[in-house]
């Protein structure tokens, strides 16, 4: 049985991950950002992460307001996101990147999987795998991949002025290693809550119209987070991935 705590703790994580998304959306109104995909990345980000996002975004996301840098950039001068922030937010920030289009892509593949669940039998359910969760994870892969390389692909075509094939290359360059790495450490926990915490320690299923399914699927992001961040660091590093 699933401990009252668990469900309180949970509504409460969800909730703030809806309350912070909304707040950066109003603010993101008020101060877009100069990269406009940034704009959608920044509350994808908040709806799993909610408070350390929010804190990442007002502290080092305002710095990137369109107001701000685009006088600098105007002037000639290093625009103040790209002076003013420290390597290793510059690589948090291109990770979130990266987890923003896979975490939409989950979203959108858990909830159509659940809501047509022929989707899941074609990927492989009942047939190559025996439990549901595989063939959804592979839908889950698809999905984030596509949202990832398009995220990554607006965020490099305007920096590096490519054609739109050069800038779909260099997309699927930057950011395949990453997004899978992320992907990784989502698994990684979601197995950990699908087959031994809710399976084994609590004696019940972990379905996606649940509370308790979200509130996995946040820890799982920050796990996915920790995986990919090392990689983002190293593909900044090379000179394979832009830094934010």
């Amino acid at each position: 049985m699933i401990p009252d705590w668990l469900t309180v703790l949970a509504w409460i994580s969800v909730l703030l991950g809806f309350a912070s998304a909304l707040y950066v959306i109003g603010d993101l109104r008020r101060h877009p950002q100069h990269m406009t995909i940034m704009n959608v990345v920044w509350p994808a980000c908040a709806l799993f992460g909610h408070l350390p996002v929010l804190y990442a975004y007002r502290k080092y996301g305002r710095l990137a307001a369109d107001e701000i840098a685009h006088p600098a950039m105007q002037k000639g001068e290093t625009p103040p996101h790209k002076r003013d922030t420290p390597f290793p937010v510059k690589v948090a920030k291109g990770t979130l990147h990266c987890g923003s289009g896979c975490s939409l892509g989950d979203i959108v593949a858990e909830w159509a999987a659940f809501l047509m669940p022929t989707i899941a039998v074609w990927l492989g359910w009942k047939g190559i795998f025996e439990d549901k969760i595989f063939a959804v994870w592979v839908l889950d892969y698809i999905l984030a991949f596509l949202f990832g390389i398009a995220f990554q692909y607006y965020s490099i075509k305007p920096m590096q002025d490519l054609s739109p094939g050069q800038a779909l290359v260099q997309a699927i360059k930057a950011d395949t290693l990453s997004l899978t790495a992320w992907q990784v450490g989502m698994y990684g926990f979601m197995a950990f809550a699908h087959f031994y915490l809710f399976a084994v320690v609590f004696g019940m299923k972990l379905h996606v119209d649940t509370i308790h399914f979200w509130f996995m699927m946040q820890i799982a992001m920050g796990f996915g987070f920790l995986t990919a961040y090392p990689v983002n660091w190293w593909l900044i590093q090379r000179g394979v991935k832009e830094a934010m």
